[in-house]
């Protein structure tokens, strides 16, 4: 039930009284106990909100509420008061998430998995990776959970995060030539410059392949390729990009990014490969593939 008018602990600050109308909160304030020479109305107000003031030995006042006529059940009328009850008011709403930061993607029915409902594809939520929440990156499907301050020009970093988008730029749909054609703009994107032209890591000062190959994702023929990255400052990383044709619409590539952080606290490598290993179709919990998986032709 909503709490009657009255005097309540303010949510903010708690330490001062606010009065409730009912409804809703109203700006008239007090200090707790401060005596009150008449309860605030609401425009328009018929009067039945007024307090009355009790005089007593040492000029106590305590404020009681006039709440009305009390029909009885033999029809005499009586003038009865009472107090608010002991319960709070309800608290005002909570401010909406941030402008302009993507929140987490929809949960599916399975919390350990993640969806990309544009590609038709899920991918396993592995232990100490999340849902994206307050990223600014585009098509972020999953990041390491937490943050720490970037080593280099500042910014908040993430030890990992793996990104999963359409490839849509050019008529290329060949996934060998995709991914060794996107793996140097993967490397700038993450460690080099950041969308505020800043260097997050003092920038990129080299590469090197360490892996590449034909992959099966989700039962289809993939590649990827990977690099190691070293950068002016913090341990540099790895990324790799994954390129596999869609097994929905028009089976357009699809194309994920993996950023790791090559630090102590970043996340194993290996989950490179279980996450790729762990890619399925929606609905299809038994399509799998993986880095060292047969490849055959799609069905």
């Amino acid at each position: 039930m909503t709490p009657p008018p009255g005097w309540y602990p303010d949510p903010h600050p708690p330490h001062h009284e606010r009065w409730w109308d009912g409804t809703a909160w109203t700006e008239h304030r007090r200090a707790p106990g401060a005596p009150a020479a008449a309860v605030p109305v609401a425009p328009g107000g018929t009067g039945r909100g007024k307090t009355v003031a009790l005089a007593t030995t040492g000029a106590v006042l305590v404020a009681a509420i006039v709440t009305g006529t009390l029909v009885l059940g033999t029809g005499d009328e009586q003038t009865g008061t009472r107090t608010a009850p002991a319960t709070s008011a309800p608290a005002p709403p909570q401010p909406s998430e941030p402008a302009g930061e993507s929140s987490s993607p929809p949960a599916t029915g399975d919390p350990s998995v993640v969806e990309d409902q544009l590609n038709g594809i899920t991918f396993p939520l592995l232990d100490g990776w999340v849902r994206p929440r307050h990223v600014a990156e585009d098509d972020v499907v999953m990041t390491t959970d937490g943050t720490y301050d970037c080593p280099g020009d500042g910014g908040v970093c993430r030890h990992g995060l793996v990104l999963s988008r359409t490839v849509t730029a050019n008529d290329e749909t060949s996934p060998e030539a995709l991914a060794k054609g996107d793996i140097a703009d993967a490397a700038e994107d993450a460690f080099d410059h950041d969308t505020l032209d800043r260097e997050p890591y003092g920038g990129m000062e080299s590469h090197a392949t360490v892996a590449s190959g034909p992959v099966a994702v989700a039962g289809r023929a993939g590649y990827y390729v990977r690099w190691r990255v070293r950068t002016a400052k913090g341990p540099g990383g790895y990324v790799q990009s994954l390129v596999f044709p869609s097994s929905v619409g028009t089976e357009s590539p699809v194309l994920v990014r993996y950023v790791f952080d090559a630090g102590d606290d970043g996340p194993p490598l290996a989950d490179m490969d279980r996450i790729t290993k762990g890619i399925r179709p929606v609905g299809d919990a038994g399509t799998g593939g993986g880095v060292g998986s047969s490849i055959g032709p799609p069905d």
